[in-house]
């Protein structure tokens, strides 16, 4: 009597007729692994969370009790630009963060991944705007704190004026940290955003700058997010200026962002 024993047959499965990740790959779970990431930074911290209030402190309590033309305190106009700046500084810091990765090598080890490009960027983006979003609301905390009194909807719309057009900064700091070195990124890119705080309107109002430099401000990243976040508290209106401005320069660091990245995973 003989047996016969049949294996079981191997199934082999064509690696194309895989399915993609839902959403390219984007997942909550990786996006709070970032942001716990970020958040667990001192440096981070410091100058994106802490600082901008402090210099709200040193700069805007002295000039309590003086008016705006509209009668708005002027501590009012310095919080909005400080949380603009704060917002902007963490945003560049949140999105530069991919330069260290660079250096590690993992942007080329997404190329062996179901990770799509795109959705490595949107959690980078997303988180940056995560802290972004933090970074304002601690601004207008202290603000609030330290006596500013305004009505409800200048704070929900001047807020809301910082944090999204912060996201200008978050693609800023994705084109930046493609284009720079690890170990250089965050060394020139804190004073070139001082630079551009300054000469676009934020630490000083721009009718005290020189004309020619205030010609030279309203094409500034820096100059449309100001325009915008302090357009309920001035009730000047938000301009056409202000808004091309914010889109125009986001397009050109999101698309400067995507090429340098598809360059970078590209050398396997």
């Amino acid at each position: 009597m003989t047996t016969t024993s049949t294996a079981p047959a191997v199934t082999r499965t064509d690696p194309s007729a895989r399915r993609p990740p839902a959403l390219g790959g984007f997942s909550p779970t990786v996006l709070a692994i970032e942001i716990r990431r970020v958040l667990r930074n001192r440096r981070t911290l410091m100058f994106t969370l802490i600082m901008p209030a402090v210099f709200f402190l040193l700069f805007g309590l002295p000039q309590r009790g003086q008016e705006l033309p509209n009668g708005r305190p002027v501590t009012a106009w310095i919080m909005i630009s400080l949380a603009v700046y704060a917002a902007m500084v963490a945003t560049t810091s949140a999105g530069g963060a991919v330069a260290t990765e660079r250096a590690l090598g993992w942007s080329r080890q997404l190329r062996l991944t179901p990770l799509r490009p795109a959705a490595y960027v949107a959690t980078k983006a997303a988180t940056a705007m995560v802290l972004g979003l933090i970074a304002v609301v601690i601004e207008f905390a202290v603000g609030a704190a330290a006596g500013v009194r305004l009505p409800a909807y200048v704070w929900l719309l001047a807020g809301l004026g910082a944090w999204l057009g912060s996201l200008v900064f978050a693609a800023f700091g994705l084109f930046i940290g493609y284009l720079a070195p690890a170990e250089n990124v965050m060394q020139f890119m804190g004073p070139i955003l001082a630079i551009l705080a300054m000469f676009g309107g934020l630490f000083v109002p721009l009718d005290v700058l020189p004309h020619v430099l205030q010609q030279i401000a309203r094409f500034t990243p820096v100059y449309g997010v100001g325009e915008i976040a302090r357009a309920p508290l001035t009730g000047d209106g938000v301009s056409g200026a202000a808004l091309a401005n914010v889109i125009g320069w986001t397009v050109l660091f999101s698309l400067g962002a995507a090429r340098l990245f598809r360059r970078d995973t590209a050398r396997v």
